[in-house]
């Protein structure tokens, strides 16, 4: 069958291909699969699951749920919450499994399922081909006392906003210590999504005086126009408050991008930068490393080089970040759309850690988010999409030379980056350079190549 996992859990428009029959045969192989790898001696099999506000949620949580208990598993359903939140109970309360039923930054219609494993950690592919493999077979089930039970987790809210105020240095209230002009002014925008109730919550505990917007979900209105995708409120917001710096998360809350006070976008390698530069002089950046991808621009990479700081860079995807701060041991990493991994604290991508840490950063050194953020000097990045080609086929020597040349052109002023689509025959050409005129010829020029040479 063709594979239904894609890069971020199983994802689609809801009842349309993403039914909630396929829903409960996914829980029913994800308990086969993660379940049978082993559990805790003398405790019964243990499920958690989460969800973002979408209405959709419902039948496919209840779907879930319903395939895991037919499965023998029982169940803690923690109602609305990040998946990083997801994520940290799957390893506070010893689950075998974790579930999150959202389709993160996307728009209302669509939903999505991830599975994490024990500890609260990302499916590899093999481990999302061997669940695949068991959709639709038989399987014996269990009967009488042997199936699941499912019970609601209360404290969901509450433990997951004390975790991670926790991850501070000041613990509860610490923004707020030391500063004499009062509290950080901060607007936070939720997305009408996750974080609604979460974090304004954990944003509060730590001390700082909190403006939410988007965090009136109502089943229909996530990312409508609010959170990471959509930052034109929140920059009006931060200025009309006269607040001190703003961030928004998406849907599941996975992601965070900031503003500055004058309303100024600081984008995910900005916060990555402020981030490994506050963690290398705590003595906290292992190896003085950060991982990033290849789409991180220019600016950062020179921009931490100039620091001492070494950048690893890996394919797009946060789960290509994680797998390589997991096989090296890296505590830091993540991508331009603001996915941040603090290993640390978390197994994922948290907006509101990243949210929390950034400002713990202009505490501690009493420097504005935009003096801070003003380390990356970002290269104009243009990218083109070129439909219709043999994106199989990048290799081709005309085209490999047209890009070096370009290459050789630009110098170390700029850079040049081909990636084929992976669900699409599509090639996307990615040029920075000094200036946005050259980035976009540049790239008008190699698109013009993909086209005549990769054509169908």
């Amino acid at each position: 069958m063709p594979r239904i996992f894609g890069t971020d859990g199983v994802r689609g428009l809801a009842n349309g291909p993403l039914t909630a029959e396929l829903a409960l045969d996914l829980g029913v192989a994800a308990a086969r699969v993660l379940v049978d790898r082993g559990g805790y001696a003398g405790q019964r099999p243990l499920a958690v699951v989460g969800r973002d506000t979408r209405i959709s949620g419902q039948f496919l949580e209840h779907a879930v749920v319903a395939g895991l208990a037919a499965s023998g598993v029982d169940v803690l359903r923690l109602r609305v919450l990040p998946t990083p939140g997801v994520a940290y109970f799957t390893d506070a309360l010893g689950a075998d499994v974790g579930v999150v039923i959202s389709a993160s930054h996307n728009a209302m219609p669509d939903n999505g399922i991830k599975f994490l494993a024990r500890g609260g950690v990302k499916l590899d592919d093999a481990l999302e081909r061997e669940i695949e493999a068991h959709l639709g077979e038989d399987w014996d089930r269990p009967t009488g006392g042997d199936v699941g039970r499912v019970r609601p987790y209360a404290p969901t809210v509450e433990e997951y906003a004390a975790h991670l105020v926790r991850t501070l240095d000041g613990g509860p209230g610490g923004l707020a210590r030391g500063r004499s002009a009062g509290p950080l002014r901060v607007v936070l925008d939720c997305a009408h999504g996750a974080a609604s109730e979460v974090g304004p919550r954990a944003l509060a505990d730590a001390g700082v005086e909190v403006v939410t917007i988007g965090a009136e979900p109502d089943g229909l209105n996530i990312n409508d126009g609010y959170g990471s995708t959509h930052l034109e409120r929140l920059q009006r917001a931060v200025v009309d408050h006269g607040a001190h710096a703003g961030f928004a998360v998406d849907g599941d809350a996975d992601r965070c991008l900031a503003v500055d006070a004058t309303g100024a976008v600081v984008d995910g390698d900005q916060i990555l930068a402020v981030l490994a530069l506050a963690m290398r002089d705590a003595g906290r950046l292992v190896d003085d490393t950060v991982v990033a991808t290849v789409m991180s621009n220019l600016g950062f990479t020179k921009a931490m080089e100039a620091a001492g700081v070494v950048v690893r860079q890996t394919a797009v995807g946060d789960r290509y970040v994680l797998e390589d701060m997991r096989a090296g041991g890296y505590n830091l990493g993540g991508e331009q759309s603001g996915h941040v991994i603090m290993r640390d604290h978390a197994t994922t991508g948290d907006g509101l850690l990243t949210a929390l840490h950034v400002l713990q950063r202009m505490v501690v050194t009493g420097r504005s988010l935009r003096d801070l953020a003003s380390v990356v000097t970002r290269f104009p990045q243009v990218l083109v999409n070129v439909p219709g080609v043999d994106k199989d086929r990048c290799d081709d020597a005309a085209l490999l030379a047209a890009v070096a040349a370009e290459e050789s052109r630009l110098g170390e002023a700029g850079r040049v980056l081909l990636r084929p689509s992976g669900t699409e025959p599509l090639v996307r050409v990615m040029v920075e350079a000094a200036t946005t005129d050259d980035a976009q010829g540049t790239a008008d020029r190699l698109a013009g190549v993909v086209r005549e040479r990769l054509s169908l």
